[in-house]
């Protein structure tokens, strides 16, 4: 191969080789010589053009394959362009005269497309330099046209496309010809065709007038019509085509209307031009509103689908700035939309019209408008809600009924209200506090507005508001305890309004289910508040029949949110819950039989609702408070749950005696049993599985259903891998969302909140915006599916043979449609059952039963539905698995091969194949490998069956599961199947997207395999790598994005496993390139591979030579300018909105900072700078004039303003400044060293320090710290405190004495203020508190004004702390007031600390000498308020009364809380002076975080005040005033001073040794040496000595801890730290001893004295 590296086809080295691997050794070098032409000296290019020329004009008859002809077509056009053009019409001629020939043998049909391809290529690049050889060219093609098929048609669209690029205008005599032979095939039988013409037209429509003028309407309706029957890529590219010409009928490019006078449409004919598809598809043109409505079916979902995101195209090709100016018109009109009789016509189409019409507002509304905008854009949302809802209002109090018309308004209505509302959720919740404007102004009245949308008539429109208040109430959460409340008082004032109690009870619901996404939580008596309502609702129900419904829904729906805010507050209420759920059920089976006679249609109606309710609640205990469940609630749960599978079997005679409007309530009793049983042990009921078993299997398989209700698992239940087979992989694009209702199982992507209104409280499904629960009828198959999964591995041998037959039986009964309809649901159990039994690592039983299972599953693969056929392949995999025994296995691949050798049907075919990949994946490359030779030379064979794409596929998807499990096994077929995947990709044409998908798949496995070995040098090896390399390149050049993907993952491979043959200069371009594809799984695909791509010295050097990839984007407009593609990747945070893609941003981002940051340290730092300072710049444009806008349509980098930074991408760079930060430390301390740094950047001017940009960190913090958006306010506090404490020791050079923080005092200051403001939530204010504490420690500040501001601060959060636990106006719960005032107390014990430390150092000085008189002219220039050293303490020695009081009542919680759960009846009742009893846990992990500091302190105090002798009495008699006060009760006795040190003493002690005994890996050092130097300090005082002395078995313990600590604990300051207070221990001990001595000599002097005395 190396061969072919010459600008000249090395024929004799060609004619050597193999005639297998000629198509391999021309590709190379064609690849080669595109590299290469480029960059070649022109003379030497000009010298061998002849011969150059004649070998490439050679290959066009060689039959070249598709990416074969498209690189030589590129390389004869680059070769004119840069030699001589003398031939070149020659060759033009010549290919034309291919293409004109007559032979139409498949044989011929590779050399016409490549001469078609190198017409293409010609025009494209040089255009008009080709002169008026274009009408005959142009005329040749489309007389080709006419009669090619359709892989020709296809490549004839795409090189005229290349044609009228390179021409431009200059072809305007042509345009006609084409736009007519062209348009017909929009509506080919090819999807490929379709996709090449809508390219075509999308390339005319740049110059041809007329088609957005007088043609407008034949091409939308010719749009229309293409979009039926279309798969995925058409509705992609006709979306694209509809989209642009819309926009350019709208604002035609300046030099198309310079050159012909236009007539421009106006917004209101494009948009009903458009509505036309949306509402009638491909069938024509409404002439008036009557005539629509007389219309017959319903519009197809593709067309409605497809011309959806042809809106989308629309508003992005217009611009954000136009989407701004005219949204009240856009959003009138799509709402219009939804409110249309045709989009509404049965309730699934209504919601999949909802959908569409949600998809357009979020697509346009969520990447194109800045916050700004944004918030303007919610003003008008509310208005128009508030207009609807005055309409409905009109209709409601109609009380005359003279407006008739009405009911139909209020059906339509509630269309409308779902779409306004979820978009004005979903726009909140991503503004969070930035839109704080939208709730505050009068003039806007959100909220007013979305709560009078709670008592709309109809069930999804008051659902929609409850799920906007709740989307409020995340992004601001000060709003949900207000928000709770308010519901609250409207739900006790409007009791008798059935719209109210439904409504209200939906907010409040889902409010309670947005707790979770709130830190600081809500109140604990709001959870009392909830259950009182709810028992009220319940109790009352009875009372009037009028409200019995909704109050008994209302009630049930409010205890099942209640328990969404976990066991600490459910624990309260779990015996009221446990008797309410008792007692909604007949008490035994009499009770049971009894109620059967009784009751009519609306009682039964009611009874069922509720107790579906009743299941609802306990479901979502089991679900929130798993910690609950012990033995005796799980027992006492289990009485109303098997009374309610007891009932089930009842059900039907009800049903059948009150009417079959019943069904749906029964249908919902089951679904909420089922989903209950699902969660709890199965052991729990299994005296109840033959009922239970009966039920479930007659749900999935129809019995008693004449609908042909199909689940909705089978997809999730079939391996994730086989999405190519099942067309699942548009779960991964951008389109998820409305794509999912072309899918073929029922109801698919038909969600709804109204379908199961408990969906409001529970938490969102990973990847969706907002729940939506499938109709009733497709989640109680759902339901029974899935448990039938979790009960069948439990369930005797017997029992499952009979399920097996009658599933058989089952399927064979059933005709047609249903018969799918039974065997996909049949399919899904029984893979579920099987996913179940290897989870247990159950078996599957013996040989009847298997055999039944592998009837079953082998009848299936043979089925013509696509899916099932991938069920039964996995279930078959999965059987495999739980047998496990190889006689099986065996039997199993035996069956699959005698199929396949005989079968020549497609079907079958297929389905093996599969069986086969499935067999390998679950049994692993040693279970299989006696079968491994035969797997794969069959699969090989159905492979190369280029008559069946299909065959192809799935042979080559089960070839790479094959590679994939085979592991090294596989290396000794590796040649043959590369060989056999490079000539696959080098033939199959492009258009088959899913053989080219399978095939990357197979090199990926293929590639794994070799592994390391790729590093080699052999000959076998080289050929390999470079079979690998080749495959990539082809696969890079694919139109299919998904392919692309492969690629990149393939090169990702290799080079891992060999880094030097790759060249990743070429992968970086390509990578750039598609940070702005349109599919999302190509854009996540790369930005995830970006991390761990490249080692930094690589990553180095790509992102240094990013010129390329930089013009490549701004063809792709984006304007990378100097951020590089750092650059590009925040830009992309900003217009993204799947979560899953922003993270993998943050990750590249992440890890590029990593490698670069402190390298380019500027670079970095001025790109978090931008992104930091910029408000709304890219806003201000918004004063262009009309005309501007106009002209300014072809110049797409200008009418494309790139949106400002939103609040998520600036706290995502404020928390790269702390990286960088931390990264720089870790790198080179001068980054922190001024004078050096200055010396270090006079030797090298490239030198970059982070200590020199200290302004800009200093300015960026206190920026992030002063934002409106909380989350950028704690970023901005954390960043300062970093550079507070990297930065506060670095000296000052011109200044001696001073350090460089100095000068920043003020704008600490002003940065740290507005964290103290009374409306802040807790968590900024405990933050700003620590930041204050560390600035006030650090010793920077220097003028005692700036230190009182400072102080100032913490003494008006001190007042807070003294306010006690029962403060008014509570907003959150009570553990934030417990974190933050823990906080305050924390950040006083740290100022008190330092200012001890510096007091004490200022005692150990001697006396300042009298300075010199320079020095005092320096005092002088830097201010007389320079601080004496004792200042500090003054300023502390006010508070200390207090403060003192408050640390050891904190202490003393402290102490409490880190008993063992066996003490926890020695816990006060009513809690302690910080925390109440019901947030104990959470308060616990503050009071950890907290407890050290605050230990020295107290220590500190109780030495300098002799343990608080003459403050003592104080501290005892203020104990009454409870709320800070102590947890002890009220006990007021007075303690003597003896008494109290021994309590303090003990408490200090208790909590030190406490602590050091298992101090937690987690715990900080700081922590440790904390409460050492306590121990230290205590010490020093002669009470603490005097009690340590005497008691000597508590200084033995202490000892033995210190002695613990000294082995584990490396640290050298920790073991200094010991050692003192080992000394001090020791000094105790030592001076007791000497008392005692002293004491026992007087004693002998005394008894001497005596008997001297008596003696006389």
């Amino acid at each position: 191969m190396e061969l072919a590296h010459s600008l000249l086809l090395n024929e004799d080295a060609l004619a050597q080789i193999t005639e297998a691997k000629r198509p391999v050794f021309i590709f190379e070098w064609l690849r080669f010589l595109d590299k290469v032409l480029v960059a070649a000296n022109k003379v030497d290019v000009k010298e061998k053009q002849k011969k150059l020329v004649e070998q490439l004009t050679g290959l066009i008859s060689s039959a070249p394959g598709p990416p074969t002809r498209k690189l030589l077509a590129k390389n004869l056009a680059t070769l004119y362009s840069i030699g001589d053009t003398f031939t070149v019409f020659q060759t033009l001629d010549k290919c034309n005269d291919i293409i004109k020939s007559k032979d139409d043998t498949p044989a011929y049909l590779p050399t016409k497309l490549a001469a078609v391809a190198c017409v293409g290529a010609f025009y494209e690049k040089m255009g008009r330099m080709l002169g008026s050889s274009f009408p005959d060219t142009i005329n040749n093609l489309l007389k080709a046209l006419k009669s090619a098929e359709s892989q020709g048609r296809g490549e004839i669209l795409l090189s005229l496309q290349k044609v009228l690029s390179g021409l431009g205008g200059a072809a305007a005599s042509c345009h006609r010809d084409i736009y007519k032979n062209a348009r017909s095939l929009l509506t080919d039988r090819s999807m490929a065709v379709r996709c090449a013409v809508a390219k075509c037209l999308l390339e005319l429509q740049n110059e041809a007038v007329f088609m957005w003028t007088t043609e407008l309407e034949n091409v939308a309706t010719l749009c229309f019509k293409s979009l039926e029957g279309s798969n995925y890529g058409v509705r992609v590219a006709v979306a694209k085509l509809l989209g642009t010409v819309m926009a350019t009928a709208l604002m035609p490019k300046q030099a198309a209307v310079m050159r012909q006078n236009v007539k421009r449409a106006t917004l209101e004919e494009v948009l009903e031009l458009m509505a036309t598809g949306f509402l009638r598809g491909g069938s024509g043109f409404l002439k008036s509103g009557g005539e629509m409505l007389k219309g017959g079916g319903s519009v197809s979902r593709e067309v409605r689908v497809g011309v959806t995101q042809a809106y989308v195209v629309f508003v992005t090709t217009l611009g954000g700035q136009w989407l701004e100016r005219n949204f009240a018109t856009f959003l009138s009109h799509v709402l219009d939309l939804v409110s249309h009789p045709r989009a509404t016509q049965t309730h699934v189409e209504a919601v999949y019209s909802r959908r569409c019409v949600s998809f357009m507002l979020r697509a346009t509304l969520g990447g194109l408008l800045g916050e700004k905008a944004q918030i303007a854009a919610g003003k008008e949302i509310c208005q128009a809600i508030s207009k609807q809802m005055r309409a409905v209002e009109a209709v409601v109090n109609d009380i005359s009924g003279e407006n008739k018309a009405g009911a139909g308004d209020v059906s339509a209505s509630q269309h409308v209200m779902v779409c306004a509302l979820k978009e004005l959720g979903s726009l909140v919740q991503s503004l969070s506090a930035t839109a704080s404007p939208l709730i505050q102004e009068p003039s806007v009245g959100l909220l007013e507005t979305v709560t009078s949308v709670l008592l709309h008539p109809s069930m999804a429109a008051r659902l929609a508001a409850a799920w906007c208040l709740r989307c409020v109430a995340v992004a601001l959460p000060y709003q949900l305890t207000p928000l709770l409340d308010r519901c609250a008082e409207r739900i006790n004032n409007l009791k008798s309004s059935p719209e109210a109690v439904s409504g209200y009870s939906f907010a409040m619901a889902a409010l309670l289910g947005g707790v979770h996404q709130c830190p600081l939580g809500i109140p604990h008596t709001k959870g009392k508040l909830v259950v009182s309502i709810a028992e009220d609702l319940l109790r009352t129900a009875a009372q009037n029949s009028r409200l019995s419904l909704q109050r008994t829904q209302a009630g049930w729906l409010l205890l099942g949110a209640l328990m969404t805010l976990g066991p600490s507050l459910v624990r309260y209420h779990l015996p009221k819950m446990l008797l309410l759920w008792r007692n909604v059920f007949p008490r035994s089976q009499k009770e049971l039989e009894a109620e059967k006679a009784r009751g009519d249609s609306f009682t039964w109606q009611v009874t069922l609702e509720g107790r579906a309710g009743a299941l609802c609640a306990m479901r979502s205990f089991v679900a929130h408070c798993p910690e609950l469940l012990t033995e005796d609630v799980i027992r006492r749960l289990m009485t109303p749950i098997e009374c309610a599978m007891t009932m089930m079997s009842h059900v039907p005679a009800i049903i059948k005696v009150h009417g079959a409007h019943l069904k749906a309530s029964a249908a919902m009793v089951r679904l909420r049993l089922y989903d209950i049983l699902a969660l709890l042990p199965p052991k729990t009921y299994e005296g109840s599985f033959n009922a239970l078993l009966r039920e479930l299997v007659a749900e999935f398989t129809l019995t008693d259903n004449s609908a042909n209700t199909t689940t909705s698992l089978l997809r999730s239940l079939c391996h994730y891998d086989d999405s190519v087979l099942m067309g699942s992989w548009l779960q991964e694009t951008d389109h998820k969302s409305i794509e999912d209702q072309l899918q073929p199982n029922s109801a698919s992507g038909s969600g709804a909140l109204e379908h199961d209104p408990s969906s409001i409280y529970l938490r969102v499904p990973v990847g969706e915006a907002i729940p939506g629960p499938l109709p009733l009828g497709v989640s109680v198959i759902d339901a029974s599916v899935a448990l039938f999964g979790v009960v069948f591995p439990h369930v005797s041998f017997k029992h499952r043979l009979q399920m097996l037959d009658h599933f058989a039986e089952c399927i064979k009964q059933a005709k047609g449609v249903r018969q799918q309809a039974v065997q996909l649901n049949i399919f899904t159990a029984v893979l579920s059952a099987l996913k179940g039994l290897a989870e247990n690592k159950s078996t599957l039983g013996p040989e009847e039963v298997r055999k039944s299972a592998l009837a079953l599953v082998m009848g299936a693969l043979d089925n013509p539905n696509p899916i099932l056929r991938c069920a039964a392949g996995e279930a078959l995999g999965r059987m495999a698995q739980v047998v496990g025994e190889a006689t099986f296995i065996a039997r199993m691949a035996q069956t699959s091969f005698d199929k396949l050798k005989s079968a020549r049907d497609v079907v079958s075919r297929t389905g093996h194949s599969l069986a086969l990949g499935c067999l390998h994946r679950y049994v692993g490359g040693i279970g299989s490998g006696q079968h491994l030779k035969t797997s794969v030379s069959i699969l090989l064979a159905l492979a190369q069956d280029g008559s069946s794409h299909e065959v192809q596929t799935w042979a080559l998807h089960s070839l790479a599961l094959i590679v994939d499990s085979s592991g090294p096994m596989y290396r000794g077929y590796v040649e043959p199947t590369l060989s056999l995947v490079l000539t696959l990709l080098l033939t199959v044409p492009p258009s088959h997207t899913e053989v080219h998908q399978c095939l990357g798949r197979c090199l990926g496995a293929l590639i794994t395999t070799v592994g390391p070995e790729l590093q080699g040098n052999g000959a076998t090896i080289s050929t390999i790598r470079s079979s690998c390399l080749v495959g990539c390149a082809i696969m890079q050049d694919h139109s299919d994005s998904l392919v692309q993907a492969a690629a990149i993952s393939c090169l990702q491979q290799l080079h891992m496993f060999a880094p030097r043959h790759v060249n990743l200069s070429s992968l970086v371009p390509c990578l750039f390139r598609v940070c702005v594809s349109l599919n999302r799984s190509c854009r996540g695909l790369r930005v995830r591979h970006e991390p761990g791509k490249e080692s930094r010295r690589q990553q180095r050097q790509h992102c240094n030579q990013s010129v390329h990839g930089q013009n490549l984007i701004r063809a792709f407009y984006l304007n990378i300018t100097e951020t590089g593609l750092e650059g590009v990747l925040f830009g992309m945070l900003d217009r993204e909105t799947d979560r899953k893609l922003c993270s993998d941003i943050h990750d590249t981002l992440g890890h590029m900072l990593s490698s670069l940051a402190v390298e380019k340290l500027s670079h970095w730092l001025k790109l978090c700078k931008d992104v930091l300072a910029a408000t709304t710049d890219s806003e201000k444009k918004d004063e262009m004039d009309d005309d501007t806008m106009f002209t300014g349509l072809g110049e797409d980098d200008k009418s494309k303003p790139s949106v400002a930074p939103r609040w998520v991408t600036r706290v995502f760079a404020a928390d790269c400044l702390c990286r960088i930060i931390l990264l720089c430390e870790n790198a080179d301390k001068t980054h922190f060293d001024l004078a050096a740094a200055r010396s270090a950047q006079a030797k090298n001017v490239k030198g970059d320090l982070l200590v020199l940009h200290l302004s800009d960190l200093i300015r960026m913090a206190f920026m992030a710290a002063t934002d409106h958006s909380n989350q950028l306010r704690m970023a901005g506090l954390q960043a300062l405190e970093d550079i507070i404490k990297k930065f506060a020791s670095v000296p000052e050079p011109e200044f001696p004495g001073h350090v460089i923080l100095e000068q920043y005092q003020a704008n600490v200051g002003a940065a740290l203020r507005p964290a103290f403001s009374p409306d802040t939530p807790s968590d900024i204010t405990a933050k700003a508190c620590q930041v204050c504490s560390t600035w006030i420690g650090s010793g920077v500040v220097s003028d005692l004004n700036d230190l009182r501001r400072v102080h100032n601060l913490l003494v008006s959060s001190l007042d807070k702390v003294q306010a006690g636990k029962g403060s008014s106006s509570q907003l959150y719960s009570e553990s934030a007031t417990t974190m933050e005032k823990l906080a305050v107390l924390k950040a006083w014990a740290e100022v008190y600390v330092v200012a001890m430390k510096i007091k004490k150092e200022a005692e150990s000085k001697p006396a300042k000498p009298v300075r010199s008189g320079d020095d005092d002219e320096d005092e002088e220039d830097l201010g007389t308020d320079v601080l004496p050293p004792d200042s500090l303490i003054t300023l502390v020695q006010p508070e200390l009364p207090s403060l003192s009081r408050l640390w050891l009542a904190m202490l003393r919680d402290y102490a409490l809380l880190t008993l063992p759960a066996e003490f926890s009846s020695q816990l006060p009742p009513d809690g302690g002076a910080f925390y109440t009893p019901e947030t104990i846990d959470t308060a616990r992990l503050h009071y950890r975080s907290s407890w050290a500091p605050v230990l020295h302190a107290v220590a500190l105090w109780l030495n300098s005040t002799g343990f608080g002798a003459g403050v003592g009495q104080e501290e005892v008699s203020s104990a009454p005033s409870k709320p800070p006060g102590l947890p002890q009760g009220g006990s007021t006795t007075i303690k003597t001073f003896e008494e109290s040190v021994k309590d303090r003493m003990h408490l200090m002690l208790g909590v030190s040794i406490e602590f050091l005994c298992f101090p937690r890996p987690e715990e900080p050092i700081e922590h440790v040496m904390s409460c050492l130097r306590a121990l230290c300090t205590l010490l020093e005082t002669p009470c603490a000595k005097t009690h340590i002395a005497d008691d000597q078995l508590l200084a033995v313990e202490l000892l033995n801890v210190l002695h613990r600590l000294l082995l584990t604990r490396d640290p050298p300051a920790v073991q200094l730290q010991v050692t003192a207070v080992v000394q001090e221990t020791i000094r105790a001990a030592h001076d007791h001893l000497q008392r005692q001595k002293t004491a026992k000599g007087q004693k002998h002097y005394v008894t001497l004295h005596i008997r001297f005395a008596c003696c006389l």
